[in-house]
């Protein structure tokens, strides 16, 4: 039966639907079917040959296919959906399966759900440079947008790793990153803004680009690197202030909670709790050509005390930081 002949029905039950039952009832004696279609709940990559889809009740495949074309091997049915493939995915990249699914009552459901496959070969990274100011000119060449710059520890594949920044919203991604063979030592810079294709894109560097030209990165902020498991791989906590809170600004409270959660943010004494402005790096001062910088000598503590900003025209992007620090004026 169509939908559309379905749905004529129902309105006909409605009409003559006795007073003893439910108007739910007297649809399902009619149609033989639940009127509650399953909920789709989620989809992951549990490995690089099995996707799970999970449902709020347990469901059927009648069909499904996967752009780009992946064959199956075979499918377990429930609520929770293993989908076991017959060759390998790559990591990280970027999937869409069209479901289509069926209940033991006969209710279906059609589901396009883009998703990313999973990434075993994370590798090491750490945060060394942010540039949180914005400088525009009439000349687009010597224009100057905000951006994250990152190094890597140990060589690996980007594919799928998520860049947060508070400010912006800690439920969607700024960034996730595009399958990316990398080495150890390499330097990239994550351009916030794309003004013109290619604009500071510094030949020492891995250079990326998130699209628009509106702001995502500010003075008081947090940024966080993720992998496909909401493990957090570094994050960096920014305040313009040292104020003991964060008054109503939820995604800092959030970001703050996250890095403080998996001690990937430490507080000056040591206790990780409530982190607030005063355990943030004082990003006071900082300005298009004084960016913040990690002290790229020194052991990374997961702290604000790892962290510094530039003297003036001394941003560094795509190299080792510059060790000219900025000296306020009395």
């Amino acid at each position: 039966m169509s939908k559309i002949l379905k749905n004529g029905v129902i309105l006909m039950v409605l009409g003559f639907a006795a007073c003893t039952c439910s108007t739910e009832q007297a649809i399902q004696k009619v149609l033989g079917v639940g009127m509650e279609t399953p909920v789709f709940l989620g989809v992951k990559a549990l490995s690089a040959h099995v996707i799970r889809f999970d449902f709020s009740n347990p469901v059927k495949v009648s069909s499904i296919n996967f752009t780009p074309p992946l064959e199956t091997q075979s499918i377990n049915e429930g609520t929770a959906v293993m989908v076991n493939l017959k060759e390998a995915m790559g990591d990280g990249e970027w999937f869409v399966a069209d479901l289509l699914v069926e209940d033991e009552r006969g209710n279906t459901l059609g589901v396009l759900l883009p998703f990313y496959s999973r990434n075993e070969r994370i590798p090491g990274l750490l945060i060394t440079e942010l540039r949180t100011e914005y400088s525009s000119n009439k000349d687009p060449l010597k224009a100057r947008v905000e951006f994250v710059e990152m190094k890597t520890l140990s060589a690996g594949n980007l594919g799928a790793i998520r860049l947060f920044t508070a400010v912006t919203s800690m439920t969607e991604p700024v960034f996730i990153f595009p399958p990316t063979e990398v080495a150890a030592g390499e330097y990239l810079v994550l351009h916030l803004r794309t003004l013109d294709p290619g604009m500071e894109a510094f030949p020492d560097a891995r250079n990326f680009w998130v699209p628009e030209a509106i702001k995502r990165l500010r003075k008081t902020d947090a940024v966080l690197l993720m992998d496909q498991d909401d493990t957090v791989l570094d994050g960096v906590l920014l305040s313009e202030t040292s104020d003991s809170s964060w008054a109503k600004k939820d995604g800092m409270n959030q970001a703050a909670a996250l890095l403080a959660a998996q001690k990937a943010w430490l507080s000056a004494d040591g206790s990780n709790q409530n982190l607030g402005p005063p355990d943030a790096v004082l990003s006071k001062g900082t300005t298009a050509t004084r960016t913040i910088c990690r002290d790229e000598t020194a052991a990374d503590t997961n702290s604000a005390a790892d962290w510094y900003i530039t003297d003036t025209s001394n941003a560094s992007p795509g190299k080792p930081n510059s060790v000219k620090r900025y000296v306020p004026k009395s």
